[in-house]
């Protein structure tokens, strides 16, 4: 199911961003999932999937670059994101049906080039073990979680850990069922993102406000569900994305960042280099952070279309 979604918002300029050429909802059994799109329609598609408590206008400077050199940009809001249907409750889960959803309806029955950052790299990384037929090529911008990984549980201690999870989190969203975002300014919600996003300029922040946030009577609030909490998405445990990317049989690239960020994974490549599946390969950037492709759009995008090779 596909229809428009009305933009509302008079976005603020910044260099480099290019609103999306196309907007539709696909229908996730049941849930309304926003779409937009740059390039060409016609061209070969690109992937790309945004990280947790983000959307997907936060790809309007990264993703022109890639529709300039011949691809197709597809990126969509997570359900409980952006311009997608809130939901009563969320999972790592409910997100990878979700993906599968839109991948169906922009590319069916052949694979397609993807990239993901934060938690859209470790979406993408569990479905590309699962089904890899639908991925040409795999791009992990910061997505790759690191902790020790220690023995796989036994069965009954399986089922109490996932117990432990759904109750907290059934919990949590009881407490913050008619809850909702404070309002404020277009500066004062960019001030409490840079809390989160403290290495990106003060100009850009503003600017995801007027394409990531929505004018009450009252002021701006962000869209995301106010039932979303940082590290929220259900039953899930770093160690799982880490134990299914060895696996991985589509090609590879991995890209990881050395500054500390509240937002970033704190991965290190020595940590993961074992994991890195023997048709891919690892950089590492000391110098760089969490949102990379949004510091440094051009040099990650000329790596990324080196990685890809021609569109057709």
């Amino acid at each position: 199911m596909r229809s428009s979604l009305t933009q509302v918002e008079s976005p603020r300029t910044f260099p480099g961003a290019v609103a999306p050429q196309r907007h539709y909802r696909v229908d996730a059994d049941g849930v309304g999932i926003a779409v937009n799109e740059w390039g060409d329609q016609r061209d070969p598609v690109l992937v790309m999937v945004h990280g947790g408590a983000d959307f997907s206008r936060t790809f309007d400077v990264f993703a022109p670059l890639f529709a300039a050199a011949g691809w197709r940009v597809v990126a969509w809001d997570h359900r409980g994101h952006g311009d997608s249907d809130h939901t009563h409750l969320y999972s790592f889960e409910a997100d990878l049906r979700d993906a599968t959803r839109v991948l169906d309806a922009v590319a069916p029955r052949r694979p397609v080039a993807v990239l993901g950052h934060s938690k859209g790299g470790a979406i993408l990384t569990s479905l590309a073990e699962a089904q890899p037929f639908r991925f040409r090529s795999f791009i992990n911008l910061d997505g790759i979680p690191y902790r020790r990984p220690g023995p796989d549980l036994p069965e009954y201690q399986r089922a109490d850990a996932l117990n432990t999870e759904i109750t907290g989190w059934l919990e949590h969203r009881r407490r913050s069922a008619t809850g909702s975002r404070k309002p404020g300014t277009i500066e004062e919600l960019a001030s409490r993102r840079a809390q989160m996003n403290p290495r990106l300029s003060t100009e850009w922040l503003e600017y995801l406000v007027t394409v990531g946030a929505r004018e009450d009577a009252d002021g701006w609030r962000w869209k995301l569900d106010p039932s979303m909490r940082m590290g929220g998405f259900g039953p899930w445990k770093p160690e799982y994305g880490l134990f299914r990317l060895a696996g991985l049989g589509v090609p590879f690239l991995g890209v990881l960042v050395g500054a500390d960020e509240p937002m970033g994974w704190g991965t290190k490549s020595h940590q993961v280099e074992k994991w890195i599946p023997v048709n891919g390969r690892l950089e590492y950037f000391d110098d760089l952070g969490h949102f990379i492709h949004i510091e440094q759009p051009k040099m990650v995008a000329d790596m990324a279309l080196e990685f890809l090779g021609a569109p057709a």
